[in-house]
């Protein structure tokens, strides 16, 4: 993520060697989504899951951000409903025709 430039430490562009403080703002965008987190605490060696959640913090217009856009994904999702097959030989050809009288 850092190295896509996914990873924004107190505002700005990070590198992986950036050294991290307590009370730093981290910004991480995964896909669609984007996480603000305050760093809570730091470790020197690599902890298990439940441990190294209880290091950081989401912020609260984070978490709400996070479930608005969950919620227009879902929304979008009844608009744009998918086929629950693949479409077979004869039905591709028909949706090439459909597409090509649009074009």
């Amino acid at each position: 993520m850092i190295e896509g430039g996914k990873v924004h430490y107190n505002g700005q562009r990070c590198k992986a060697s950036r050294t991290v403080e307590v009370g730093a703002t981290v910004k991480l965008t995964q896909g669609t989504d984007e996480r603000t987190v305050l760093v809570v605490g730091l470790s020197d060696k690599r902890l298990s899951a439940p441990l190294a959640q209880a290091l950081y913090q989401e912020t609260d217009e984070s978490i709400k951000l996070k479930l608005e856009r969950a919620e227009l994904r879902k929304m979008n999702v009844l608009f744009a409903p998918h086929p629950e097959t693949k479409p077979d030989k004869k039905m591709r050809r028909q949706l090439l025709l459909i597409k090509a009288q649009q074009s």
